[in-house]
């Protein structure tokens, strides 16, 4: 059996045909899903989605978050207490998406400083502050600010409420700083792709029982469907190119990483 540790079935391209979605994830075993938050507007579908699938398989499960990409009023800003008043909700088990994402803003805005960006570091304070006072972990993106997303982890004291950083594509070097601070990694559909060298390196390196798998869908399709509309069911092509990678069979991957879903996201396990 699989999880899918993050996906976005509330886009669009997947929850106009959730039914479809469901039934390929039943038929490749991938039991169950986070389905992630990226603003406060799409929370309520979110919750919704995770509402109307709580029984039978596959179960899917909700986190509430402002992703960083979304810039100053461009939606809704979460505080302390909204975010902690939403994760009381049974079906919500982390807060996230949340961090930082220097890429896509420097990118926008034709390299705009890191100093312009104060406002993504003081959200994703914010969300730290929420995980800790809801006892949720944190589902941490981070891109081109691996350096600003360690420290404020550390200032912020994160440990204490735990996560994991999503989709990595990080060195090793942090990768060993997320494990110090006891955070998980998830992979990727990325890890297929084949000059993906330092995903590679990180799946082959992440300790067991600190692994899990994701797809990020609807994007990110991993190869053979590189290319197309990713979804929760391709999470079994992900954890087979890492079984590849640490020279170990699927099942193994597989069993590691649900029960690391059920170590790191403690609402959620049986």
């Amino acid at each position: 059996m699989f999880t899918d540790s993050h996906c976005h079935l509330v886009m669009p391209e997947l929850a106009g045909q959730l039914p479809q979605v469901l039934d390929a994830m039943h038929a490749a075993r991938v039991t169950r899903a986070l389905t992630v938050c990226t603003t406060m507007e799409e929370f309520p579908a979110t919750l919704a989605q995770a509402e109307g699938h709580a029984h039978g398989k596959p179960q899917l499960w909700a986190s509430v978050g402002v992703h960083p990409e979304n810039e100053p009023g461009a939606c809704a800003e979460a505080d302390e207490a909204a975010l902690v008043h939403a994760a009381q909700h049974p079906r919500v088990i982390a807060i996230g998406e949340t961090g930082l994402d220097y890429y896509q803003m420097a990118e926008r805005k034709g390299g705009r400083s890191v100093a312009e960006l104060e406002w993504q570091r003081q959200r994703f304070r914010c969300h730290i502050r929420a995980a800790r006072a809801a006892r949720l972990p944190l589902i941490i993106h981070t891109r081109a600010a691996a350096a600003d997303t360690l420290a404020i982890l550390r200032e912020e004291g994160a440990e204490r409420a735990g996560g994991v950083f999503h989709c990595f594509t990080e060195t090793l070097d942090v990768a060993r700083a997320a494990l110090d601070m006891g955070f998980y990694i998830s992979i990727s559909g990325i890890v297929t792709f084949k000059n993906a060298r330092e995903v590679h390196e990180a799946a082959a390196y992440i300790p067991e029982d600190y692994l899990l798998v994701e797809t990020d869908a609807p994007y990110l399709a991993p190869v053979p469907h590189r290319g197309h509309l990713n979804q929760p069911a391709y999470v079994a092509h992900t954890a087979q190119r890492v079984a590849e990678l640490r020279g170990v069979d699927i099942e193994r991957i597989a069993r590691a990483t649900w029960e690391n879903f059920d170590s790191l996201f403690t609402k959620a396990a049986p």
